[in-house]
């Protein structure tokens, strides 16, 4: 008789309750252990959960490599990131199932993704902020939960399985991540650090989540019943695996101090509803046992979970559809036209005063300068597969501009080192500047490619920065690369400054140097492609900014501060140098007929017209803020609260319709409860903020109209 964990016409609960039953204590053990070994009698094969897919698949060999996150936020295309999604879960299929047939069960071989990444940016010096999709809890949960759909799937069986990461309130600082607890506040916890995970699991219905390093409120994030229990599965329905950052639960006696064995860790960790440990510490459940710190029955719990998981993966069906599934699939040039798309679309043109799109027609020689140009580091970003294909920066302009004007001279030079004060070991400081200059003078235009990469803004242990164990002392470029945009707008020769960052820069000496910046992120293999593409009229550029660009370092509060007061756009005193939702193009677009009508079930219909008033086909993000009027606590001074991406030709118009749901308009008070005591909301549709620096930058002011009704109470 087959064995009901075998029978795939049982309900995968019948099956997993089966499955478990028949494991003896030492072999439920061995499977709470990321490296989980084979269970011959039962047929369960080894399986090792730790694999990543921040953009792509990673870490395991050749791989499409898309945008890095931060850039795929930048988007504003949920559509986009789902399909990159389910082509990430193919590939990963694909690779999976050739390992599987080489014998091949080890380390990123297999189908749990531990991404996305769904902290909040909330400071940008936080060198892991470009793993995330920006500062925003609404895009974040929008952009997070299409990744998740696309990995997933929406078939019987998932076709890989997504994990949101680092729940629950986790943004830096790195150095010293292992020791710190954040002081959060249940009002900032409620409004800004849970949506996004809340949304994942709601919409998303994500199969696995990831606790931080740090605690929260005395509380580690891997160890805190209330977390874990009481608000992911009970309050939202979480039916998933919960998993440990790798290292986190050894953290809570070595770093937080909060128990005094490692017997101690593993069972808080396991009773507080931690199913997996990515980690040393649960082969020590043993004693934890022996010392009746934990039960069997809780052992059994977290074995339920994550059988679950491998069930619903199909990896107990002898028919699972995904086994077919080749590794021809895997890095195609199908899916490297999409991450070029990708990089098209996530860049944004933070200035441009009439010197873009360049002509290579018109020009006889173009010097491509500085540390970014000729590099494939900054197409990476972290968490990254191995490309197949890529494009730097310069070799993009070579196959685009020289295409138009095959007699075209490029001039290329690195100009400065990325960070130290010089290129060659043994040279003096500054030892490219008279170069670039020389090729500056001799030029029509120059292309300055400069930024930092996922060497110098990075996770702790991965960069190797003179920065703080990963984070950015500051929002200021490496001080070479600043002398290098001195010296070589002093000649006089236009500028189009090329920045490739995953997180905000203080550009405002840059810019005010410089005819044109273009932010393009770390784009992906075809990122340097993308980019000529846009200098160049082949794409006019669409992204918007995932977060602020602000003036200055002094006017961020402490780093180690989690309170938002201050920070991100929702929170913060000062005007911007560049706002969030923020992205010029070559065409212009107005948006007219502003209509919100309520209705009474607390939803507000809002509805618009918006039209390419310019002389180029375009594509625009139509943007939905709101701002609570009369409230009796604390509200942002504006949040994101619907967005859809357009594409219209010249003089083309289309018409806007959003359904904003009751909870839009929620408050929260200082004990984290959702209340309704504004009586009025003013709406605003646009192609960004409805705030005067946008308005500035854009010469277009953003519709709003006022809707006074108080049925959201």
């Amino acid at each position: 008789m087959t064995p009901v964990y075998l029978d795939t016409a049982r309900p995968d609960e019948e099956r997993v309750q089966d499955l478990v039953a028949r494991m003896t204590l030492e072999e439920k053990l061995s499977q709470i252990c990321f490296a989980a070994p084979a269970i011959p009698r039962l047929g369960i094969p080894a399986y090792n959960w730790w694999n990543e897919a921040l953009h792509g698949v990673a870490r395991a060999g050749a791989a499409t490599v898309f945008p890095q996150s931060i850039a795929l936020a930048a988007t504003f295309d949920m559509e986009l990131v789902q399909k990159i999604g389910d082509i990430t879960s193919t590939e990963g299929r694909a690779k999976y199932n050739a390992a599987r047939a080489e014998g091949d069960s080890g380390l990123y071989k297999g189908l749990t993704f531990w991404a996305p990444n769904i902290n909040i940016f909330r400071d940008p010096r936080w060198g892991r902020g470009h793993e995330t999709y920006g500062e925003d809890p609404y895009l974040t949960g929008s952009i997070g939960t299409a990744y998740i759909k696309g990995i997933q799937g929406n078939g019987p069986r998932l076709k890989a399985a997504a994990c949101v990461k680092h729940f629950a309130a986790h943004s830096g600082p790195e150095q010293g991540r292992h020791s710190f607890n954040a002081v959060v506040s249940e009002q900032d916890l409620a409004e800004t650090y849970f949506p996004a995970f809340r949304r994942c699991v709601q919409e998303g219905h994500v199969e696995g989540i990831m606790g931080g390093y740090n605690c929260i409120n005395g509380e580690p994030a891997c160890g805190s019943r209330a977390l874990i229990n009481d608000l992911l599965r009970e309050e939202w329905g979480f039916d998933g695996y919960y998993v440990s950052d790798c290292g986190a639960i050894k953290d809570f006696h070595k770093g937080h101090k909060i128990t005094a064995s490692v017997e101690e860790s593993a069972a808080l960790a396991l009773t507080s509803g931690c199913d997996l440990n990515c980690g040393q510490v649960y082969p020590h459940m043993r004693q934890a046992l022996a010392m009746g710190l934990v039960t069997e029955e809780d052992v059994d719990a977290a074995v339920a979970h994550l059988m679950m998981t491998r069930m619903r993966l199909g990896m107990f069906d002898k028919d699972c559809p995904f086994d077919a599934i080749p590794y021809e699939e895997n890095d195609t040039p199908a899916h490297h036209a999409v991450a070029l798309t990708a990089a098209e679309e996530s860049m944004v043109l933070l200035k441009n005063d009439g010197i873009l799109p360049l002509n290579a027609k018109s020009c006889k020689t173009i010097a491509v300068i500085g540390p970014n140009a000729d590099t494939v580091e900054i197409l990476k970003g972290n968490y990254n597969g191995t490309a197949t294909e890529h494009y730097t920066l310069l070799d993009g302009i070579r196959a685009v501009a020289k295409a138009e004007n095959p007699e075209l001279r490029l001039m290329v030079s690195e100009g400065c080192h990325l960070w130290r004060e010089n290129v060659e070991a043994l040279a003096e400081a500054d030892d490219r500047r008279s170069e670039a200059v020389a090729m500056a003078r001799r030029a029509d235009v120059v292309i300055l490619c400069v930024g930092l990469n996922g060497t110098l803004e990075g996770e702790e242990g991965d960069a190797n920065n003179s920065y703080a164990g990963a984070d950015k002392a500051d929002l200021l470029l490496p001080l070479p690369q600043r002398r290098l945009i001195r010296e070589v707008a002093a000649v006089g020769t236009p500028i189009v400054l090329v920045n490739a960052t995953g997180s905000a820069m203080a550009l405002g000496e840059e810019a005010e140097l410089c005819n044109a910046v273009l932010q393009v992120w770390y784009p992906g293999q075809m990122g340097g492609l993308a980019a000529a593409e846009v200098l160049f009229d082949k794409i006019n550029p669409s992204g918007k900014l995932p977060v602020t660009f602000y003036r200055t370092t002094e006017e961020l509060p402490p780093f180690t501060e989690y309170a938002m007061q201050g920070r991100t756009y929702r929170f913060m005193q000062n005007e911007p140098l560049y706002p969030f939702g923020y992205g010029l193009s070559y065409t212009r677009f107005a948006y007219t007929g502003l209509t919100a009508v309520p209705a009474p079930d607390g939803s507000c219909t809002v509805r618009a017209t918006v039209t390419n008033v310019g002389t180029r086909k375009g594509s625009d993000v139509a943007q939905v803020y709101l701002r609570l009027i009369g409230a009796a606590g604390r509200v942002p001074r504006c949040s994101l609260a619907a967005f859809r991406r357009v594409t219209l030709e010249p003089g083309q118009s289309t018409e806007l319709h959003f359904t904003l749901p009751k909870t839009a308009f929620a408050e929260y008070d200082t004990q984290g409860r959702e209340v309704y005591t504004a009586a009025e909301a003013e709406i605003s549709l646009g192609g960004g903020q409805p705030d005067a620096r946008t308005a500035a930058l854009t010469g277009m002011v953003v519709p709003t109209t006022t809707v006074k009704w108080g049925g959201w109470q």
